[in-house]
């Protein structure tokens, strides 16, 4: 890039991306009054990356990593809002209807967030991030004339180092609808006074409007820009609990926004399923806040703790001094995600199970699971399920069998059905409860060995061959078998699961 370029860009053709530190203008930016600035920023990046340096985390007590973490936190704050405000000003000055005059291409990028990743070295993703978020809080222009930002006080407390991104991402998009040309009406002045309010939970601190050039000392309200007035009384929030505060105030801005009557407008409960991606079917889809609390309610409730007195002996005593917190209990090491799965799992199969429940054909909801008996035999292979595209392991087959049992299936040679066997089980419901008296009520989902019981008998080509025992291991409770034809192969089985 020629010296003319570096001042007006000109010339024909867009001009090469160059490292900014070997442009002139950018080089003349590091002297003078500006400069000084910057060195002043460059020697406090230092001389705090020093200080982390001199600093051993894990050597801390627990109140000085408390206090680590608070001060660290609270210093990075101004730096993100600095970043936001930089970004935002790159962005204007790059914007696509500047067109050669847009300071990305003088510069040799090809967009605004081409132009703000060459010179930050951050993801595209961040710099919209700063982007869309600067928009909201930086200083508009309008015919030449500087007005304040769309949201003065998430802005002022930016400014003031107490606001950080999140929580400014989380007030800017749960009041942006309900700002001038939103897509709901409402005050102008409640509005103000909800980011206000959510502003104040945020940071703890009490932003308000001081007096104009125009207030007099009887004007409730002043017209002034907006500042820190002092420490709030009341609770502080994080980030993330300010979304359920921003709904309340949407609440109160416009009722029927936030939460319309009208059949056209109203939000509707959707449920689907994705495509099979690494062995799982993503789910898709959203609820409305009601049925949303009668799902939470029904997880809290299968997951709350429950007690009962009991007095350790001398032995277990000593394991707990020892550390062990429940001696002889087995811990669940099962993740959230993975625990409301399984609540989900066993109230859809008491729902199947319900006598109430609607039929097809006649016949219950049930899951119909085909594998190969040989590959059942050799505990190999995969089975599948009607309907769906997805293979099935076979430990989860050998589960399925182990309390919903099987039926065999013959084939001929040329893949005809000759015959349907008669169902079988791994055990029937009278040892099922022997077995679990006999472990003290424990659940099957525990065991580890496997319990004596009948061996499960298929017959192949006319053969009787005898099927390993099966572990009890993760059992589908109220599993029951229907008949049906395994899909190719010179023998099969199939079980069907209701589920």
């Amino acid at each position: 890039m020629s010296a003319a370029a570096d001042t007006r860009f000109g010339g024909e053709g867009k001009p090469e991306w160059r490292d900014p530190s070997e442009i002139p203008g950018v080089q003349r930016a590091f002297t003078g009054a500006f400069g000084e600035k910057l060195r002043v920023l460059a020697d406090a990046a230092g001389m705090v990356q020093a200080v982390l340096e001199s600093t051993d985390l894990d050597a801390l007590s627990d109140a000085e990593v408390v206090a680590f973490t608070q001060t660290v936190e609270n210093a990075g704050r101004p730096v993100d809002a600095a970043r936001v405000g930089a970004a935002t000003v790159v962005g204007y000055r790059s914007r696509p209807g500047l067109g050669r005059d847009s300071m990305a291409w003088r510069l040799g990028a090809s967009h605004q967030s081409d132009l703000l990743t060459r010179l930050t070295l951050a993801s595209r993703q961040e710099m919209k991030r700063r982007l869309a978020l600067g928009e909201k809080v930086a200083q508009r222009m309008l015919a030449g004339q500087v007005l304040e930002p769309e949201f003065p006080a998430v802005a002022a407390a930016m400014r003031a180092g107490e606001l950080g991104i999140d929580a400014a991402e989380t007030i800017v998009k749960g009041l942006t609808d309900y700002k001038v040309h939103g897509r709901f009406d409402a005050d102008q002045a409640d509005v103000e006074s909800a980011e206000l309010g959510l502003v104040e939970r945020a940071t703890g601190s009490v932003f308000d409007r001081t007096r104009g050039p125009g207030d007099s000392d009887s004007d409730i309200r002043c017209t002034g820009p907006i500042l820190r007035r002092g420490d709030s009384e009341g609770f502080t929030y994080p980030a993330d609990d300010l979304r359920s505060l921003a709904a309340r105030m949407q609440a109160l801005l416009n009722p029927d926004g936030a939460a319309p009557n009208a059949t056209t407008v109203e939000a509707k409960s959707t449920i689907s399923f994705g495509e099979l991606t690494r062995g799982l079917y993503p789910l898709r889809g959203g609820v409305t806040p009601d049925l949303e609390g009668v799902i939470q309610n029904l997880f809290n409730t299968f997951q709350s703790a429950r007690s009962a007195p009991r007095f350790p002996s001398a032995q277990e005593q000593q394991r707990i001094d020892a550390g062990e917190l429940v001696p002889g209990e087995l811990i669940d090491e099962r993740t959230g995600g993975e625990k409301r799965a399984d609540i989900l799992r066993g109230i859809l199969m008491q729902v199947a199970q319900d006598p109430r429940t609607p039929t097809m054909g006649g016949i219950p909801p049930t899951v119909m699971v085909h594998v190969n008996a040989a590959d059942l035999l050799k505990d190999a292979g995969v089975g599948w399920i009607d309907g769906v595209d997805g293979p099935v392991s076979m430990k989860t087959i050998a589960q399925m069998i182990d309390n919903g049992g099987f039926q065999p299936v013959f084939f001929g040679s040329a893949g005809a059905v000759l015959g349907l066997g008669s169902k079988a089980r791994c055990f029937s419901p009278m040892q099922r409860e022997m077995i679990t008296a006999r472990d003290g009520g424990a659940s099957s989902r525990a065991a580890t060995a496997h319990p004596s019981g009948p061996k499960c008998t298929m017959w192949c080509r006319g053969r009787s061959v005898g099927k390993p025992m099966l572990p009890t291991g993760y059992c589908c409770a109220g599993t029951t078998t229907t008949p049906s034809t395994a899909a190719g192969g010179e023998s099969g089985w199939s079980a069907g699961a209701r589920e």
